[in-house]
């Protein structure tokens, strides 16, 4: 099967392929044009994901072009971007017809939750790995950034933390569990829920946000950092999961809530008077510190003592 036929098979065929809003030209030019609505800026954000480093090379290929997409629209969520569109640049070592008929109705699965569409990209032979470039749009003056966390905002998250990370020792096979605690883990881990709709209902009330991808404290010191403010995460008001505190026992999930990456959930500041009509809205929604003057990101215990770990989360190119 050449390379053309491969995407006219699997992908532009596909039901998010189809002619959408803000879509002027999709598949099958040498560019996608997109019309963004009047006083709208375009928001953009890459991903690329390499087997053996960001997911196993032997998987579900359902699963994984679920998660594959969901990885990059929740980079979306975290600007509080409505979605537009998408393109995809696989490598592949072979064109293996199953595998690629199961990757791309996983695919063509998330972007339809995702209201995503599909407009182009590349595919070529080597290592398996994959690039999604996602195209959103968001009121101008309106995206949340990692600047503006201010002193006396509460620090909340979307929902639960390092389930993911619990997922992931069940998946490269170094814990086994029962169905009812392995089951709501892997769902976190291989079909995560971007919160586009939470991120859009942040627009005008978050001071500051993002997508929580490697790790909370990581993550949290991104925002501390643009910011120029100090974070306190306090450790019990972090979401309770049984799931996870079943798989890993409570001082290894902690580690987890704070360390692992692959939650997906937002991650904000917020005054305090904008909180009764989120948590409304969205139950799941946590406080879990505040904000404060000066730098960088604290843990503290029940008793306020200092449980700050040494390394808060994934980064590449380090030993």
């Amino acid at each position: 099967m050449g390379e053309f036929e491969l995407i006219r098979r699997y992908f532009a065929a596909a039901a998010c392929a189809a002619a959408s809003e803000g879509v002027a030209l999709g598949i099958g030019d040498d560019c996608a044009l997109l019309t963004p609505a009047a006083g709208q800026q375009l928001a953009v954000s890459t991903d690329t994901l390499v087997a053996g480093v960001h997911f196993p090379a032997l998987c579900d290929p359902f699963l994984l072009g679920q998660r594959a997409l969901a990885v990059s629209a929740s980079d979306l969520a975290g600007m509080g971007a409505a979605p537009l569109a998408f393109t995809l640049a696989l490598t592949l070592p072979e064109a293996d017809p199953d595998w690629l008929e199961a990757f791309a109705r996983g695919l063509n699965r998330m972007a339809e939750d995702c209201k995503l569409a599909l407009v182009g990209g590349d595919t070529t032979r080597g290592p398996l790995s994959m690039t999604l470039t996602v195209f959103g749009q968001v009121p101008a003056g309106q995206a949340l950034t990692r600047a503006g966390a201010r002193v006396g905002d509460l620090l909340c998250v979307g929902g639960p933390v390092g389930e993911a990370g619990g997922a992931l020792e069940l998946v490269l096979g170094r814990l086994a569990a029962e169905p009812e605690v392995a089951e709501p883990l892997l769902a976190r881990y291989w079909s995560p829920q971007p919160q586009l709709a939470l991120g859009q209902a942040l627009r005008g009330r978050a001071t500051a946000a993002l997508d929580v991808s490697d790790g909370l404290l990581a993550d949290c010191g991104h925002i501390a950092r643009a910011s120029g403010v100090a974070l306190v995460i306090e450790a019990e008001r972090l979401p309770v999961s049984e799931p996870l505190e079943a798989l890993l026992g409570a001082e290894r999930a902690l580690q987890a809530k704070l360390g692992a990456g692959d939650d997906y959930v937002i991650a904000f500041t917020l005054p305090p008077s904008e909180l009764p009509a989120l948590q409304a809205q969205w139950p799941a929604l946590a406080v879990i510190g505040r904000v404060e003057a000066g730098s960088g990101v604290r843990v503290l215990d029940r008793s306020g003592h200092d449980i700050t770990p040494r390394q808060g989360g994934y980064l590449h190119f380090t030993e």
